[in-house]
C-alpha cells in the first residue's frame, strides 16, 4: 500500500517500522521478507526496501490487499499513482 503511493519503488523505512504497523515483531517479519527476496520480488538494505517485481508481488499478496486499494480509491479518486 505504502509502494502505491510513491512515484518509485523504493520505500525507506525500516523492517522494525513495517513490523510495527500490524504489531508484529521484527523477528515475525524477517523470514517473510527473506522469502519475498529470494523469490526477487523484493530486495532489502539497511532502511530501504525495493519492489522489483510489482506484479509477482500483487499476485502473492492476500485479497485484502486489492480491497483496500479499491476502496481507498473510490474513497479518494486519483490519489494512487497506475502501477
Amino acid at each position: 500500500m505504502s509502494a502505491d503511493r510513491l512515484h518509485g519503488n523504493e520505500l525507506v523505512i525500516t523492517q522494525e517500522m513495517i513490523a510495527n504497523l500490524p504489531g508484529m515483531s521484527r523477528p515475525s517479519l524477517t523470514p517473510g521478507l527473506g522469502l519475498l527476496q529470494t523469490d526477487g520480488l523484493m530486495s532489502t538494505s539497511r532502511g530501504h526496501i525495493t519492489v522489483v517485481d510489482r506484479p509477482g508481488l500483487e499476485k502473492r499478496v492476500c485479497e485484502c490487499y486489492v480491497a483496500l486499494k479499491e476502496e481507498y480509491e473510490r474513497l479518494i479518486p486519483g490519489s494512487l499513482h497506475s502501477k
